[in-house]
This record gives structure tokens, sequence and C-alpha cells, in this order.
């Protein structure tokens, strides 16, 4: 495996933060930035890994807490679907409201992530593809050769999917993106935004006979 993950579960909603690196030249991205920016840079010192870009699957409050104060102290650009844009404007209500605390500074989108972009690691590279129906903009990274793929809200390992009960959500639109990650290969390993990994064949067992109402 040419990539490398570190995952550190963040923040009041114990959110997955991850590390992703290339091992050969230590590049990397930080995906999901929940929370604890000084504990995440901290973490990038010691495993010697060198961030060019921080990367929200998608813009909800404890996926983003940390990407202002990671870009400005790292000097990195902060990376998201535009489609999203609307969330980082409530990050502040959002965090208040749930956990009591509303001192981050929402992110600026420093690049919009759209379908079929790559996000280039020294020697190896994410794909990015559009997910829809948890938020507008949610998107998964995927690499092929490594078979992994860093799903955010889109699926968990329990076999739940994202919530679609907000009001910019579309069940139709999250149960494509399911079946989106339901054919990709089935050994490709899945770094869920919360709780454990999982893999798409579990997925594909555990969602067999599932309906959603």
């Amino acid at each position: 495996m040419a990539i490398g993950v570190v995952k550190l579960t963040l923040g009041a909603l114990s959110t997955n933060c991850f590390l992703v690196y290339d091992k050969s030249g230590r590049q990397g991205i930080i995906v999901d930035p929940s929370d604890s920016g000084e504990f995440i840079t901290k973490e990038l010192t010691e495993k010697e890994i060198i961030p060019i870009a921080i990367v929200a699957t998608h813009g909800h409050f404890d996926h983003i807490l940390a990407g202002t104060h990671l870009a400005l102290t790292l000097k990195i650009p902060f990376e998201m679907n535009k489609k999203d844009e609307f969330l980082l404007d409530k990050m502040q209500d959002s965090s208040f409201r749930f956990t009591g605390n509303a001192e981050d500074i929402p992110p600026k989108i420093g690049r919009s992530l759209k379908n079929g972009d790559k996000i280039v690691l020294g020697q190896s590279s994410l794909a990015v593809l559009e997910t829809p129906g948890h938020t507008p903009g949610s998107i998964i990274l995927y690499s092929k050769k490594d078979n992994l793929c860093f799903s955010g809200d889109l699926v968990f390992s329990d076999g739940s999917i994202g919530r679609y009960d907000f009001s910019y959500s579309e069940k139709d639109k999250l149960l494509k993106s399911v079946d989106k990650i339901l054919k990709l290969p089935a050994r490709t390993k899945l770094f869920c935004g919360h709780g454990e990994d999982t893999s798409v064949s579990l997925l594909r067992v555990l969602l067999k006979n599932r309906k959603f109402v």
C-alpha cells in the first residue's frame, strides 16, 4: 500500500479526522479537520507528514471545526465542494447548538472539488467522487490502486447511512450515492466519518435487505 492513514477521533461528536499521506514522499492531506487544530498539527509533525491541503467530505460543522486554524497555521488551502458553502455560514450556530461552543471561525474554500478531480500526493492520488444526498456537496475520496475510500457520512460500519432529514438533504440522491459506494470493488476499505472502518463487501451484506423510510 502506497498510501498511509492515521485516524484521529476528535470533538464532541467523535468525528473521524484522517491524515492521509504518500509513504514515499510523506506528502499528505488532512481529511475532515474535525477539531483540535493544535493536536492535529502535533500529529503531523510526529508522523513526519508534509501537509499540502485540507479536504472536507462535506460542510457539517463537526467535520470542519479546525479548518481555519490549520489553513492559517500551516499555510495550506481548505478544499471541499462549493455546493456545501452555505453550511460554512451555519458552522458557528450549529456548533453552539450541539456543543455550546462557537469560538471557531468558518474556513474559506480555496478550491472547489468536483466529480473527476484528483488530489495528488507525491506518487499517489485520490479521485474525487460527488455523492450528494446527506448534503448537496458531499464527496468521497477513492484510491483504486490502494483499495481505500474516505466516505464521510455516507455510510457507517453498522450498516446505517447518513441522515437525510435535513431540509437540504435528498433521500433519493443519498441512496444513489450509497449505491455508488457499493459498486466499488468488494475489498475496498471504507474510512467512515464516525465509528469504525468497514469494507464494501461487508456493507453489501448489511445493506442487502435493508429498507430506508
